[in-house]
């Protein structure tokens, strides 16, 4: 009689949590993913350290959380808030991978093997139907009065072709039809900007603005178990792609061609960019993906070069509306000022005019000091070359000769 060969034993279930005798359960691939896009999540809006969310997690490993962030990151499903210290935030794609759980896996009855493992499903049960599409999002309210810009400040609505400004712009982004505004400082372009794009992301240009300011760069950072680690920190130009989202590229004129040169290739039907300090890393431009920018002629520094001029199709020139400086209670005599060298600078006679920038700090200052101190900071703020010219202006309107605000005698 043969001994008949010893059973084979049932194989173990790939990734079936362990026990949780004194340390955290073994988790499948991509759970840890979900649990920490759940946290983000249910943080929206606070940014939170890798160290921070592990806690959260019951004292999971920072550095595989870290690990987690960054793969979210990399897929657009969180963004890096801060590199100092290291934060992540939570971004309109997160909820779906926090919804994607791990079923987990019964125990097995004595005497019995599977069939098959389970696979990574949804929380939700499926349907037995495919489900119906999602509605539309309703159309935005009409605009008929102030739009509130995201410091909380007011923003009066011009009209631009026949509507309010912040409608033409976001008609301009539905199209794909980048903008320039361009005007002096202090019209309100920023403003106009603000309150036509909730999701903006801004970039404040300069001569120093370099490629890492756009798209990024490496920072070390130190993981909770203490090792050095350099990760590449992505910049706002990346964010807003991922993000289907509008960005603002301030005073761009005043930024290196070379280096402004970065953003052509997401704004034209490539829509997409290649990090070469990360090894080549692609980047895709999500929907709802826009550039606008901001552009002061005549400032020292300022180049509209023909390849910036030949991206963005819509230019919109943006000057003061003395009007809606009267409509705003500021003093009829300041207005009256900026209308007269308005009036002289497009004659040539000076090169200078206060814009509603100045108007609104004249009243400021009227509010505390009186409206000739007001005047007379007016003058003093002009450029040395058309200083007289507005003094004269000022001297017409108030009837008096008035300086600059200056120190007098001691008391």
């Amino acid at each position: 009689m043969t001994t008949p060969p010893a059973p084979t034993p049932a194989p173990a279930t790939a990734g079936a949590a362990a026990p949780t005798t004194g340390a955290a359960a073994r988790l499948r691939n991509g759970e840890l993913r979900a649990m920490v896009a759940r946290v983000l999540a249910d943080n929206h809006g606070t940014p939170l350290t890798p160290r921070a969310i592990a806690a959260k997690l019951g004292g999971r490993s920072s550095g595989a959380v870290g690990n987690a962030l960054k793969a979210l990151a990399d897929q657009g499903h969180a963004f890096t808030a801060s590199a100092a210290p290291l934060t992540y935030g939570a971004t309109a794609t997160t909820d779906s991978v926090a919804a994607a759980t791990i079923t987990p896996t019964p125990p097995r009855p004595p005497g019995t093997t599977w069939a098959a493992r389970p696979n990574r499903t949804s929380a939700a049960p499926a349907p037995a139907t495919a489900p119906a599409a999602t509605p539309p999002a309703p159309p935005p309210a009409p605009v008929t009065g102030p739009v509130t810009r995201p410091n909380g400040t007011p923003y009066h609505p011009r009209l631009l072709s026949g509507m309010p400004d912040v409608v033409a712009l976001r008609k301009l982004r539905d199209a794909g039809i980048p903008a320039l505004m361009y005007g002096p400082p202090g019209t309100g372009k920023t403003s106009a900007v603000e309150a036509a794009f909730p999701d903006l992301l801004t970039v404040q240009g300069d001569g120093d603005t370099t490629v890492a300011d756009l798209v990024g760069e490496y920072a070390q950072t130190v993981d909770g178990n203490g090792t050095v680690r350099y990760t590449f920190i992505h910049g706002p130009l990346v964010r807003a792609m991922r993000e289907g989202r509008t960005l603002f590229i301030d005073d761009a004129t005043l930024i290196p061609p070379t280096v402004l040169a970065v953003v052509y290739p997401a704004m034209d039907g490539r829509r997409q960019i290649i990090i070469k300090a990360n090894g080549g890393e692609i980047i895709d431009a999500a929907p709802g993906f826009y550039v606008v920018a901001g552009h002061n002629p005549g400032v020292h520094g300022a180049v509209l070069t023909d390849a910036l001029s030949s991206r963005f199709a819509a230019q919109i020139h943006v000057s003061t509306d003395y009007d809606l400086a009267t409509q705003l209670k500021i003093d009829k005599r300041a207005v009256k000022i900026a209308r007269n060298l308005a009036t002289r600078q497009a004659n040539g006679e000076t090169g200078w005019a206060p814009q509603l920038r100045e108007l609104l700090a004249f009243q400021k200052i009227a509010d505390v000091l009186g409206a000739e101190a007001a005047a007379g900071n007016l003058v003093g703020t002009a450029p040395e070359e058309d200083r007289a010219t507005v003094a004269a202006v000022v001297r017409q309107v108030f009837g008096k000769d008035l300086a600059p605000l200056a120190l007098g005698t001691r008391i």
